[in-house]
């Protein structure tokens, strides 16, 4: 059987797949696959970025097998909604930079999937929504959360509240998406943008990450502008500062260790 999360290596970046034909919907297998695969990756200091697609031409991921809960069994419930919490939550501390190349329809559990990355590329003919609540559920991996911080709480309950599905034009007007591409073209835009990243020091940019994403905590401006300073000086005791520093003094391009 073909593995669920399909893993290819292209120098500092890692594409990971969604293997789940026709719909790429996601399994207890399947988010599993991706918790370890990014947990992997997170420790391999050669990779700096991450790309997410979907497999085939249609589907980003189109969520959750609704077969899965059609029995109303709250055990299988609670664990697949700790799987989803759990992979997605992976997907969104991984140290580098990622991005999600959506490439089709990205519904439910897809859309999530896309909102747990840093950026978002969507293919012109990318459709997306989060439609729990028209069969009695509800996002439950980061969709009530993210979409908000995204999008604005208006659109946010549009979307979730009102079941409305946005193209990948209305996506990129709202702030849901960063650029809308050609059909079929998702890919090598992400990997475009993923080449950007590894052109960055690595240690400073998970630093960066960091700071940027401490802004969902409330935090106070003050205590924002002193973590930045905590973590400049951090980033004198890596290899990469001096590495970075020194080769643009030396009119070079600098090699990275990641470290």
């Amino acid at each position: 059987m073909s593995e669920p999360i399909q893993l290819e290596k292209r120098g500092h970046i890692a594409v990971l797949t969604i293997n789940n034909p026709p719909a790429n919907t996601w399994t207890a297998e399947s988010l599993a696959a991706l918790i370890r695969t990014v947990e992997t990756l997170d420790a391999d200091d050669n990779i700096f970025a991450l790309v997410v697609t979907g497999q085939g031409e249609k589907f980003f991921s189109a969520g959750a097998d609704l077969k899965t809960f059609a029995d109303g069994d709250k055990a299988r419930a609670n664990e697949m909604a700790r799987l989803f919490g759990d992979a997605f939550a992976t997907l969104t501390a991984f140290r580098g930079v990622s991005i999600a190349a959506i490439n089709g329809y990205a519904m439910g559990g897809g859309l999530e999937c896309a909102m747990a990355c840093d950026i978002r590329i969507a293919e012109a003919h990318a459709q997306m929504a989060l439609p729990e609540a028209s069969v009695g559920l509800l996002p439950c991996a980061g969709g009530t959360q993210n979409l908000p911080w995204l999008v604005g709480e208006g659109w946010a309950k549009r979307m979730i509240l009102c079941g409305e599905r946005v193209d990948a034009e209305t996506a990129l007007r709202i702030g849901l998406v960063e650029e809308v591409v050609p059909s079929g073209e998702g890919l090598a835009k992400a990997l475009a943008l993923a080449e950007g990243a590894c052109r960055q020091s690595p240690s400073a940019v998970a630093r960066c990450k960091t700071l940027v994403m401490s802004a969902r905590d409330g935090r106070s401006h003050s205590d924002g502008w002193r973590m930045e300073r905590e973590l400049f000086v951090e980033l004198f005791s890596t290899e990469d500062q001096k590495e970075g520093v020194n080769a643009f003094l030396e009119k070079r391009s600098p090699q990275w260790k990641n470290r």
